[in-house]
């Protein structure tokens, strides 16, 4: 009798609790300090105007550290513990359906919003340097984890859309706005990359997640 062949997965009984589902959605200056009491949270975010808008297509983070290889003589390869990190490149990107003013700064970058000039039109004008109010304090995807009640939450720190924007117009179809904020060093913690990934908890032993929404 033959043995029978036996299939090997990653697939195991804890599988369903540990999906990222669903497109999430996009804040700007979305508050959240380790401990804090006062975090936002995805309804009080909403209400308080930070949501960029809806999306289309789902978005996409990237934090990539560029890390250099040190040679050393008589080394024939790689050389573990002789590699360093020059640089982080940190970006969350987004394709925006909702056309506002405010989601045409925000993929400008270095724009203005005049909302007192003209009685009926906002007018948004390109800025000739980049000022330090330009970069948002974070940008925020919050999603949803299968397994908790929390969300998982990717912050973005000193966000700034550096590509400009680019609106395709098409019939049958709706206009939208990509945009892509990069992450930036701040002058008062230049050791720490500017990216921040907050992932619930498991339940402890014996609990079950009891945790709010």
């Amino acid at each position: 009798m033959k043995n029978k062949k036996r299939s090997y997965s990653g697939y195991t009984n804890r599988t369903m609790e540990n999906l990222l589902l669903d497109a999430g959605a996009f804040f700007k200056n979305f508050t959240y300090e380790e401990g804090g009491t006062s975090n936002d949270t995805f309804d009080s975010a909403v209400a308080a105007g930070k949501l960029i808008g809806a999306t289309q297509g789902g978005g996409e983070f990237s934090a990539a550290a560029s890390i250099r290889q040190i040679d050393v003589d008589g080394v024939k390869g790689r050389a573990k513990g002789m590699e360093v990190i020059d640089s982080w490149d940190v970006y969350l990107k987004a394709t925006v359906l909702e056309a506002t003013a405010e989601t045409i700064k925000a993929a400008l970058g270095a724009a203005t919003v005049d909302t007192e000039a003209d009685e009926k039109y906002d007018v948004i004008t390109g800025n000739a340097a980049i000022d330090p109010d330009d970069y948002l304090d974070n940008v925020t995807w919050v999603g949803t984890l299968s397994g908790s009640n929390e969300p998982v939450i990717i912050q973005v720190h000193n966000s700034l859309s550096t590509e400009g924007l680019k609106i395709t117009m098409k019939d049958k179809g709706e206009t939208t706005i990509p945009m892509t904020f990069y992450g930036h060093y701040s002058q008062e913690d230049l050791d720490s990359p500017p990216y921040k990934i907050l992932y619930p908890k498991k339940p402890k032993a014996g609990q079950g997640d009891v945790s709010g929404g």
